[in-house]
Formats: C-alpha cells, structure tokens, sequence
C-alpha cells in the first residue's frame, strides 16, 4: 500500500504529530481542520468565517491529493456551541451540493477557545 501525506504547514501538525491529509489506496483522509487562516496563522471571529476558511483549508489538501470537495463521501462537522451551527448551513450546502456526503455533527469543545468549528472528510480519488 502506498501512503503518501499531505501538509499545510500549520505549526499544529508538529507540535501534535499528525498530517493534515494521508492518502491511501485511492481514498483521502483529511484532518480535522479549524478555520486559521495559516499564511497569517490568524483566526477570524465569526463561526461563518472559519467555516469558509476551513473548507478552503480542506479543498486545498483535497485537490494536491488528486480529489475535492465534490468526491466528499463523509463529513463531520464539530462546533462547541450547537446554536452557532445554523449559521454554516448555507455555507456547507454550499461546498458539498454535488457530493452531498454522509455527515454527523457533533457538540464539543475545541481545542482552542477562539476555535468555533473543526471539520473531518473523508474522500475518494477520482478514477
């Protein structure tokens, strides 16, 4: 089986020890991902924002591993305050309105305060 691992250079994927994407046997498994922006590592307020900087982050890494965000097959949305949830829907319907993926949100704490939304794909490599 060939592994091949996918960075963003986010200071995060160090310190933890993780990829930000692994691609294996023609599926792709991206992260969980926060909404920083990594050139300038800052965090934009709204839960909005983040949403659209996380998909950018995730699409990124999907598209150097050969996919993207239409071969989406399972997402999972994690926000720490469940109300703020509503307000990504149409920024999520968005992004996947032709993969429509399998998705679960879940209710939990972040890893840092600022963080209102992480996201998780898993995805398939275009034949």
């Amino acid at each position: 089986m060939t592994v091949r691992r996918i960075s963003t250079g986010s200071p995060f994927e160090a310190q933890i020890g993780y990829s930000r994407a692994v691609v294996a046997d023609g599926w792709v498994f991206v992260a969980g991902t926060t909404g920083y922006d990594y050139a300038s590592m800052t965090m934009p307020d709204s839960i909005e924002d983040q949403c659209r900087n996380t998909l950018a982050t995730i699409d990124k890494a999907l598209q150097e591993a050969g996919s993207g965000l239409d071969h989406v097959v399972r997402v999972n949305y994690i926000v720490p305050d469940k109300a703020d949830w509503p307000k990504c829907w149409p920024i999520t319907s968005q992004a996947f309105a032709k993969a429509m993926p399998a998705a679960t949100m879940i209710c939990a704490a972040l890893q840092n305060p600022e963080m209102k939304i992480e996201i998780e794909v898993t995805a398939r490599v275009p034949a």
